[in-house]
Order: structure tokens, then sequence, then C-alpha cells
């Protein structure tokens, strides 16, 4: 029998700003979303998916989206699809279906924070915000989530 592949590349545009929260471990998780577009014959088709980045050790994937990612900007993301459920407020059963990443990379020629200038651009990130995940690494994001859900 051969063996599960769950692997999901997307390239869309940020809906909103990253929000950024820490769990009580001291681990950073940033969620936001993208519109990822599919042209058909009637036109453009938009999906929203929500994405999650986690802190990984010495890699700071949550604090460099949460940082460098702003509304609007185009944004490549990789990582696996994740559906979770909890139990809502008022005691419903949910699910939610997110992609959980573990590399990310600006599309925007200017990508970076906005400054105050007044032709409302970008300014240039400082260093690339991809970075290739580490094998070695003892954080269990799994459990973090089972633990405590932030958003």
């Amino acid at each position: 029998m051969a063996g599960s592949y769950n692997r999901v590349i997307l390239v869309g545009n940020l809906t909103r700003d990253p929000e950024i929260r820490y769990v009580q471990s001291g681990s950073a998780v940033t969620k936001f979303a993208l519109a990822v577009n599919r042209r058909t014959k009637n036109g453009d088709d938009t999906t929203f998916v929500d994405i999650v980045a986690w802190d990984n050790g010495n890699y700071k994937l949550a604090e460099t989206c949460n940082t460098y990612l702003k509304k609007g900007m185009s944004v490549l993301v990789e990582g696996r699809l994740a559906i979770r459920s909890f139990d809502d407020k008022d005691g419903n059963k949910r699910k939610a279906t997110e992609v959980v990443i573990d590399q990310m990379q600006m599309l925007d020629s200017r990508g970076g924070p906005r400054t105050e200038g007044g032709d409302g651009g970008y300014e240039r990130s400082p260093a690339p915000a991809r970075a290739a995940t580490s094998s070695s690494t003892s954080f269990d994001e799994d459990a973090a989530l089972e633990d405590e859900i932030p958003f």
C-alpha cells in the first residue's frame, strides 16, 4: 500500500493583516487568509483559504509573517492541509479547515512594511522570508494545537 502525502502550495493575496498570538509555551502563531483566484469561462472564481504559521525553534515563521506581510500583498505559501474540530462558545461542534505552512515567500517586488511616504509604497524587506525547515526540531505543533487554540 502506498504512503500518504499532504502538501499544499498556494499563491494568493492577503485578505487582511496577519494576526499574531502566543500559546502558553511561549510559541508564536500567526493567522491570516489568502484569496486565491482561478480563471473560468464565466470569469474569476476566488477561494478564501485560512493560513496558520507557527514559530518552530530558531525558525521564526510566525513572527516573520506578522512583521512583513500586509493586506493585499501577494505571497506564496507551502504547507499541509489541516482540519481541526472544536466547540464554539455556544457549545456547538465546529470544524476549521486551514493550511499550516512551513514556508512563505513574498512575491511583491516591493514587499515589506508600508512606509509613511507620500507614494504609499512598500519598503524593501531586509532579508528574504523563506527558509528551509529543520527535521531535527522538538516542537510539536499538533500537541500545541490540541492544548490551546488561540483563534
